[in-house]
């Protein structure tokens, strides 16, 4: 999942991404509304973190201009400031959740995986494909009903949750580039192709293919009678 990190003080924004990379979160991080608003003109985005006390146009002012530019577009704001009136201001702005200084890190995991479910209409934090469950909460994957884990590392599990949250349909090859690196990482397209050629590796033996489509990307689809045409393209 990629994420836009809008904070202008370094030490606390360095701690989030920090914190949010380390969950597996691709985070791009800018320090004020008008860098935030040139990102969202060039990349899309998941989620975004907004702290309200910006330098020039404040998190209020920039959460009400990325609800015209990205309406479904999950925010959360972060602040300060704890009055209830600023907190109801916050949220009749347009922002989805709201969090006030200081606050623990799983806390703020938990409230991300709540706004992205949600955003995602799904209901649960368990994705699952044939055999194949994955818990976003615990960041467990296994196979049902034996409950075999699959080890994943940090790119190939963000690569598996945006195919598992857009099946049975494709993933976009780009969106998954996106997911998978923030401005300060070069990944080349081919880093796209090496996960999903892992993950063919772990997936396959348990009934799960990877289709290749063509111009677009891939799919999740159920391996019939043990054969798959996963690792050949679509015609």
């Amino acid at each position: 999942m990629r994420l836009l990190l809008v904070e202008d003080d370094v030490m606390v924004a360095s701690g989030i991404k920090l914190g949010l990379t380390d969950a597996g979160y691709a985070v791009d991080w800018v320090s004020n509304a008008e860098r935030a608003l040139e990102a969202m003109r060039h990349e899309s985005f998941d989620v975004a973190v907004l702290d309200i006390g910006l330098p020039g146009m404040d998190g209020l002012a920039l959460t009400q201009r990325l609800r015209k530019d990205a309406p479904a577009m999950p925010v959360l704001l972060l602040t300060a400031r704890d009055a209830l009136h600023e907190r109801v201001q916050g949220l009749d702005t347009g922002a989805d959740d709201y969090m006030v200084k200081p606050f623990e890190l799983p806390e703020l995991l938990a409230r991300l995986r709540a706004l992205l479910r949600r955003s995602q209409a799904a209901t649960s934090a368990v994705l699952s494909f044939g055999a194949l469950e994955l818990n976003t909460a615990t960041r467990l994957a296994c196979l049902r009903p034996s409950g075999q884990a699959i080890e994943l590392g940090p790119r190939e599990w963000t690569v598996l949750e945006y195919l598992l949250i857009n099946a049975p349909k494709p993933a976009n090859k780009d969106k998954l580039l996106q997911a998978l690196t923030g401005w300060d990482k070069e990944i080349t397209p081919n880093a796209v192709e090496v996960y999903i050629s892992r993950l063919r590796g772990k997936l396959e033996p348990h009934g799960i293919g990877l289709r290749s489509i063509r111009g677009f990307g891939y799919r999740l689809e159920l391996i019939e009678a043990g054969i798959s045409d996963s690792r050949h393209p679509a015609p």
